[in-house]
């Protein structure tokens, strides 16, 4: 992304003005700034979202009984603006590795880069993906396990993520996780135990597909079992049951001629089914 240069001084850089100044001259919702010898993202608010999709998402929720597929609205605009700068302060407050806010207006907020300045980090996403081209299944997995930790560990501190995709949990230089991208509250919507289920159920989506393509599906199902296994009553509960009514997933093909994104469905449900 594009970066604005800002002069460096002695004193601590007054991370509001220069927010406020940004907001009202960059040309993109998201981009990345140098300010002194630091690098900050710098997020304005969006134009506000529809609700249509999100009815018509409820009503398949419904229809399938599927109260994981409630969708948790996210209106845009500054109310999402205000629910991630919120969500980040309380999970930072839990201890859970997230971008650091250092100054929010409502209609944008600024927060620390997770690496380096000038450094790009990658997605737990695209490292596993990486991993699978090069053939090194213990780095599949090793990755791979590192988001189900991380998970366990948002869970333990009594929250959930957002949208818990690889794309969003992103390795940091000193290789540990962090998570990102909060627009939505799930927990406003739905019970703890529900939330930790679309948790996991993300997480599968996102990333069963590379276990299916380097040959650790089998090993996968293992650790995907004990950690399941550690998860609380509640949510052991409410995954059986979503796992039992997604049955239905068994009949897809798992032909790649039918799309990238039926295929990594299937492979979910591979994952998860046991």
């Amino acid at each position: 992304m594009k970066m604005k240069m800002d002069a460096s001084t002695s004193a601590a850089p007054d991370y509001a003005a220069f927010l406020q100044q940004q907001l009202a001259t960059q040309p993109h919702n998201v981009m990345a700034h140098v300010l002194g010898d630091e690098q900050i993202w710098i997020k304005r608010a969006g134009a506000p979202h529809g609700m249509g999709r999100y009815r018509a998402m409820a009503v398949l929720a419904a229809v399938l009984r599927l109260p994981v597929l409630r969708p948790v609205p996210n209106p845009g605009g500054p109310t999402a603006i205000a629910t991630e700068v919120q969500r980040l302060r309380d999970l930072a407050a839990r201890g859970i590795r997230v971008p650091v806010v250092l100054a929010a207006l409502p209609q944008g907020f600024a927060m620390r880069h997770l690496g380096h300045t000038g450094e790009e980090i990658h997605s737990l996403g695209n490292e596993i993906d990486h991993a699978v081209q090069a053939g090194d299944t213990a780095a599949v997995l090793a990755l791979w396990q590192q988001g189900l930790d991380t998970l366990t560990h948002v869970h333990r501190q009594g929250t959930c993520l957002s949208q818990a995709f690889a794309r969003n949990l992103v390795r940091c230089p000193d290789g540990e996780v962090a998570c990102i991208d909060f627009e939505d509250d799930p927990a406003a919507v739905h019970p703890l135990a529900v939330c930790h289920v679309r948790d996991a159920l993300c997480y599968a989506h996102s990333t069963a597909i590379y276990l299916h393509t380097s040959g650790t599906l089998a090993e996968g199902r293992e650790r995907w079992a004990a950690w399941v296994a550690q998860g609380s009553p509640e949510m052991r509960v409410v995954l059986a049951t979503s796992v039992r009514r997604m049955g239905w997933m068994r009949r897809l093909p798992a032909d790649r001629k039918l799309g990238r994104d039926l295929q990594r469905v299937r492979a979910a449900y591979d994952l998860v089914h046991g």
